[in-house]
């Protein structure tokens, strides 16, 4: 079934799973992405979909939680993007970095498991190589969008300071 599970927010600020027929938690929400279960989030009021705002608050509590996966640079970063020219190419560059890492994890993971063959250091080494080639790329796509080639290792740009 390709569904939506669909999820009310009520005025009092309650989720509700009509699949399940209970309220649930923010963390609930939360497990239902792990899994892959694709849902959308709906304003009982308005009917508006609220999902990217239920999502957004769901990495708020777990920047809060513990490690942050974003620090105040990355955070500062993004914020200068929002009303730029750039604001699409930023999302696109994150999707494909996204997309990548996901493929990257399942590929170690295959390959941890298949171990068999050879060292898990072995299958640890491809999986680097592979990630740097990947990663070289996506900067390359993202910079060739922007209009500035990738700089060669070792080299610098001129500077614009006169001694």
């Amino acid at each position: 079934m390709t569904d939506k599970r669909i999820i009310k927010k009520y005025p009092n600020r309650r989720l509700y799973d009509t699949a399940e027929s209970k309220y649930i938690t923010l963390d609930d929400v939360r497990k239902l992405v792990i899994e892959g279960v694709p849902f959308c989030v709906t304003d009982k009021q308005t009917g508006e979909d609220i999902t990217r705002s239920i999502l957004l608050q769901i990495i708020i509590e777990r920047e809060e939680a513990g490690t942050p996966l974003f620090s105040t640079d990355v955070l500062e970063h993004l914020i200068g993007f929002y009303g730029k020219s750039m604001q699409g190419s930023v999302s696109s560059f994150f999707q494909q970095g996204l997309a990548m890492l996901t493929e990257q994890q399942h590929a170690f993971q295959e390959q941890v498991s298949k171990a068999v063959g050879g060292t898990p250091l072995a299958a640890f080494k491809d999986m680097t190589e592979r990630n740097l080639e990947l990663w070289n790329k996506m900067q390359q796509d993202f910079l060739n969008a922007m209009g500035q080639p990738l700089k060669e290792p070792g080299t610098q740009e001129p500077s614009d300071k006169k001694s």
